[in-house]
């Protein structure tokens, strides 16, 4: 019973360190930088620093927009308040007197000086 049981006691420690030897083979493999998960996960390391970079470069570029934003639209208020003072003093601006009717008499003496040209003009071209 004793040799049976060192037996079995033998092939259960050769069965522990077989498994072992895979576990730490595995180990090896998932720990390495060129093809296993320690690779994968340098890879995902270095991007979460460029990812980094971007934002900060992304935060400080609209920091940069808000503040300039803000610049002008304080601008645009003073202007618009400009405005609404100059529209308010219009309204103390006297009316402009309207334009005076024309004499009757005179657009008649126009208008056949204008005839009269026109007939003198067609008559020196048809002799041509």
């Amino acid at each position: 019973m004793d040799f049976i049981a060192n037996i079995l006691m033998a092939g259960g420690t050769f069965g522990a360190a077989l498994y072992c030897y895979v576990l730490g083979q595995r180990l090896k493999r998932f720990s390495t930088l060129e093809g296993g998960m320690g690779g994968a996960i340098a890879v995902l390391s270095a991007q979460v620093d460029e990812m980094t970079r971007a934002l900060e470069k992304a935060r400080a570029a609209a920091t940069h927009s808000a503040s300039s934003l803000d610049g002008l639209t304080v601008r645009a208020e003073s202007v618009a308040a400009r405005l609404e003072l100059m529209l308010a003093s219009m309204h103390d601006i006297p009316a402009r007197a309207p334009d005076p009717q024309p004499d009757p008499e005179i657009e008649a003496e126009r208008r056949r000086r204008f005839v009269r040209r026109r007939s003198l003009r067609e008559s020196s071209e048809t002799d041509a």
